[in-house]
């Protein structure tokens, strides 16, 4: 999910830079050395109940998935811990559980950005990779569980970001095609609010809260406006007229109102809830809001499109969550086999019918069927296969916070944009040197 819901679907998801691969061990997660991922692979031993640790379940799907496996496997039943909704908290979460070498997690859904972290802090167990069908995963996807060289987490599900809007709304203010520029958005909106039925409502949001949502939305705006937050080899480039360009789009959006006031603590779950409740014409989200809003009153009125950008569609962040094995816990050949079988095929798709989350499967995309009860899945496999990547770094926490930091002061007004970016190009040099 959008970061594990996410954006938690969760969910989740981010910086723009593939190319930021450190290898020493930052302050983010508490004490450890890259070195250490260099291990052996676990021995997978000990039958028994589990643990499935994750963020809180707003599809209402997990249990259904480790109800069957609970009825097929008596005596190594999985018990679901469901951790706080926002990515943030549950990474805090499982850091205290690994720092402590508790038992108490056994399988941890990890955001995609977290691999190289846990692995390398040897909080989670290198896996067989002969024994997943990653060959019939999205490449990108399964790229998302390796840390040099090795396997360490597996694809549950994916996530690429997607624009949700009013289908009713447009077609009644005369337009006919979703847009794909950010102006293209605001001058629809414009002839949007003018209806008398979308008096009260807003343009567009995202998720702008102090959390992960905001690394995501900030990336995907500099993305999409043509600006990279590093360059080819992994040094820091934020400081730029393009991002900039993507960054006064929120700050110019927030200032006129394109944005409402309140999305600033908008996750996910707000964005959702006020598309749903007929708030606002255009939302950024992941695609677990899709078999959400069809069940609620804009059932048949909204539809999704690849998200807008500066000059045309724009480029998502890279979501999704991965499984990974606790290093600490107990019943590992139970739960190595757990782990096959929520993110098999079939589960996968149940959660796609289901819950409408991204599926790791390449074949599933191209499934007539599925097509039809998801006209989106070929948005959402361009923009998964289009998506960039956040960072795969030790010290994620650290990047990601300062992210946040510069970013949430220029939403807010603390500075300019300019300045915003100067001092992130700062605190990133410093991370990079580490």
């Amino acid at each position: 999910m959008k970061t594990s819901t996410a954006r938690a679907i969760q969910c989740s998801a981010a910086l723009a830079a593939a190319g930021l691969l450190l290898t020493a061990c930052g302050s983010s997660g508490g004490s450890g050395s890259g070195q250490s991922a260099q291990a052996a692979p676990a021995s997978f031993k000990g039958r028994g109940p589990i643990t499935y640790a994750a963020g809180k379940d707003t599809t209402g799907t997990v249990q259904t998935i480790i109800n069957r496996w609970n009825r097929a496997h008596p005596k190594e039943k999985v018990t679901f811990i469901q951790l706080p909704t926002d990515a943030d908290s549950q990474r805090q979460q499982m850091i205290q559980n690994a720092e402590t070498k508790s038992d108490a997690y056994t399988v941890l859904a990890t955001d995609v950005v977290w691999t190289s972290e846990f692995a390398a802090h040897q909080w989670i167990e290198p896996l067989p990779a002969n024994q997943f069908p990653l060959g019939r995963m999205l490449k990108p996807v399964v790229e998302t569980g390796t840390y040099r060289g090795k396997l360490y987490a597996v694809p549950a599900s994916s996530n690429g970001g997607l624009l949700f809007y009013r289908t009713d709304l447009l077609k009644k203010a005369g337009i006919t095609q979703p847009p794909t520029t950010w102006a293209r958005m605001t001058a629809d909106c414009a002839k949007v609010e003018k209806l008398p039925e979308a008096q009260n409502m807003s343009c567009y949001a995202g998720q702008f809260q102090k959390y992960e949502g905001l690394t995501v939305n900030f990336a995907e705006a500099v993305n999409s406006a043509g600006g990279r937050i590093t360059d080819a080899n992994g040094k820091p480039d934020v400081d730029t007229p393009q991002a900039k360009k993507g960054l006064d789009f929120l700050v110019k959006s927030f200032k006129d109102k394109t944005i409402p006031k309140e999305a600033i603590t908008y996750q996910e779950e707000d964005g959702r809830q006020a598309f749903q409740s007929g708030k606002l014409i255009f939302l950024n989200n992941w695609p677990y809001v899709y078999s959400l809003a069809q069940k609620s009153a804009i059932k048949g009125k909204f539809a999704v499109a690849p998200l807008p950008g500066l000059n045309g569609p724009g480029a998502s962040s890279l979501g999704g969550s991965n499984l990974a094995l606790s290093s600490f816990a107990k019943n590992k050949a139970t739960a190595l086999d757990f782990m096959k079988f929520f993110t098999g095929e079939e589960s996968s798709t149940y959660f796609l019918k289901n819950a409408s989350l991204a599926s790791p499967y390449a074949n599933l995309y191209d499934n007539a069927a599925l097509d039809k009860q998801f006209p989106y899945l070929p948005d959402l496999k361009a923009s998964i296969t289009h998506a960039v990547p956040r960072p795969r770094v030790v010290q994620y926490g650290d990047v990601t916070a300062a992210v946040q930091n510069e970013v949430y002061a220029a939403l807010t007004g603390k500075k300019s944009s300019a300045q915003a970016l100067k001092d992130l190009q700062g605190d990133l040099q410093k991370l990079t040197a580490q």
